[in-house]
């Protein structure tokens, strides 16, 4: 039940962290859309201000010399005009090239200029009086309001400013014609070029240096290019009319390298757009890996459960048939000597059974705390070998298999732990005793193979699926349903799990590996493991190998010309 509450909580905790982490991405990727479009607006905003804010200066300027115009250009004193205005012209009105004041049937009255040709000044005249007067809106002009006609007349554009002042009761129109030349030379690069800094008067703080980084122009109604560089038509640039003075013109401003701002934001959008779908992916791969690694910690817990179990009841079968035996020879209810023996040979084997197991436990706690304690010596694995099968003969003999030991002869010498030898050979020979029990033959063989001697155990059992066999040796890893006894309604072998895994780690141990072997399902299995002759590397411990991948296939049986060879069978005497 457990188990299926635990399958039901990663089935749905899965599905909610993607639809969170899915949640998160749409209002992410919603959230940075926004952010770029405030950015973009931005650009545009500022550079929206910084137009209008030369427009609007320029316009100052231009309105500020009419204010001084308004105040010489007195009806009352017209025949002082000149010499009033003259003098300061240059430097109260610069761009301010003639001062006319006229009556109400459109006669000069008063006349002054700076311009040195008196023939162009008599065609001005002559025009303004014909045509441009008729273009001013002078019926609803009240007395004193300033005014602005900016146009072209006969190919050339005009500037003029007007306004009507009344006198004795008689209305006079005074107008002031600007230079158009010398705007264009003077006051707008004067106007448009000045690099700002937070001393200028009414300036806006958020245009402050907004020049160095922008370009600037003024067109004409036809996009005709009237002062400074071309801009183009780039998505942050603005144009923006004159409020009243050039009204027909527009201060036309682009950021510096528009282009590369547009480029910017669209790789700032592009790299925040990764960067959260790599965040999404981390989290749902964190959120796999944690699932995973949570299954992983159950199914390794649920083993070690299994592993407790199985070892408590392998502990508990022997010490219950040393008891049972012991007590009865202890009644002295057994006369017969020959039952005598037989029941003390049974609790020597079984003690020797409890023996191993428990040694097998202990070395599998010295591999679990990562601790190593191996006694490494000048010795010969085959003697190892032959000792191991020995020692294990009881039960051997009790099953009636026949075990054939093949040790080649003069194999070399090498350093090996012998204890360590012979436990990883018992435990594959017993490993092959409780899977292969109707097997008749186990084959025992040690043999010189490319640098190493090697050793197989080669039972008559079932064999493994490939895909397990490497699984096999890992630790508490049980495969009864490939390792089992032909009859189906046999009880399961039992075992600790852990007799594989221990002669894994010692073949690693000495620097050589073990694996499994089978031609097919049903043509038995060859466990090996090797010892190189010299030790290439120093002792390896078993943690840095564990994910060490190998080839089954590297180390091919050789043929020996001569063997030793031993068979034990059941019927054989120790």
């Amino acid at each position: 039940m457990s188990r299926h509450r635990h399958r039901l909580r990663v089935f749905v905790l899965l599905p909610l962290v993607v639809a969170a982490v899915g949640i998160l991405a749409y209002f992410t990727v919603r959230t940075t859309l926004q952010i770029d479009t405030l950015r973009q607006q931005s650009v545009l905003e500022a550079t929206l201000a910084l137009a209008t804010e030369k427009a609007v200066r320029i316009d100052r300027r231009l309105i500020d010399q009419d204010n001084v115009v308004m105040a010489i250009a007195d009806p009352a004193r017209l025949d002082e005009l000149t010499e009033r205005w003259i003098p300061t012209a240059q430097r109260e009105t610069p761009s301010v090239r003639a001062i006319l004041v006229l009556d109400e049937t459109r006669t000069v009255l008063a006349f002054a200029s700076r311009a040195s040709a008196f023939s162009d000044e008599e065609a001005f005249r002559r025009l303004l009086v014909a045509r441009i007067v008729g273009d001013m809106n002078l019926a609803d002009l009240p007395p004193d309001e300033l005014r602005h006609l900016h146009g072209e007349y006969d190919s050339q554009v005009y500037l003029l400013a007007y306004w009507q002042r009344v006198h004795e009761g008689r209305r006079y129109l005074v107008v002031a014609r600007h230079d158009i030349g010398r705007i264009v030379r003077e006051t707008l690069p004067m106007m448009l070029d000045r690099r700002e800094s937070p001393r200028d008067e009414n300036q806006s703080p958020k245009l402050v240096g907004t020049s160095a980084t922008s370009r600037v122009n003024v067109i004409d109604e036809e996009g005709r290019i009237i002062y400074g560089p071309s801009l183009g038509t780039g998505e942050f640039t603005v144009a923006v009319r004159f409020p009243t003075t050039l009204y027909n013109w527009r201060v036309q401003v682009s950021p510096l390298a528009s282009e590369e701002i547009a480029s910017r934001v669209q790789n700032r959008r592009l790299l925040e757009l990764a960067m959260m779908t790599i965040s999404c992916v981390v989290i749902v791969a964190a959120a796999i890996v944690i699932l995973l690694a949570t299954e992983k910690d159950r199914r390794i817990s649920a083993l070690k459960s299994e592993f407790v179990a199985n070892v408590s009841h392998e502990l508990k079968t022997p010490l219950a048939l040393v008891r049972m035996f012991a007590e009865m020879l202890q009644s002295g209810r057994v006369a017969s000597p020959a039952k005598q023996q037989e029941y003390l040979d049974i609790i020597v084997r079984e003690g020797e059974r409890l023996s191993a197991l428990i040694e097998n436990v202990l070395d599998f706690a010295r591999l679990e705390r990562g601790r190593e304690n191996y006694e490494f010596a000048e010795g010969e694995i085959g003697e190892a070998v032959k000792r191991a099968v020995i020692a294990y003969r009881y039960r051997i003999e009790r099953q009636g298999v026949r075990v054939v030991l093949d040790i080649a002869p003069d194999l070399p010498r090498t350093r090996i732990d012998e204890r360590a030898i012979q436990l990883a050979v018992v435990n594959l020979v017993d490993n092959a005793l409780k899977y292969a029990p109707d097997g008749k033959e186990i084959i025992v063989r040690a043999r010189s193979v490319d640098g190493s001697v090697r050793v197989d155990i080669v039972d008559e059992g079932p064999g493994i699926p490939e895909e397990d066999r490497e699984r096999i040796f890992e630790r508490f890893v049980r495969l009864t349903s490939a390792r089992s006894v032909s009859d189906d309604s046999a009880p399961p072998v039992r075992g600790s799990g852990i007799g594989l895994a221990l002669v894994k780690h010692i073949a690693e141990s000495h620097g050589g590996r073990a694996w499994v072997e089978c031609s097919g399902r049903e043509a038995g299995s060859t466990f090996s493991f090797t010892v190189p002759t010299r030790q290439r590397t120093a002792r390896r411990k078993f943690w840095d190998e564990r994910d060490r991948s190998f080839d089954p296939g590297v180390h091919e049986p050789t043929r020996q010309t001569s063997r030793h060879q031993t068979a034990f069978s059941g019927r054989a005497k120790p």
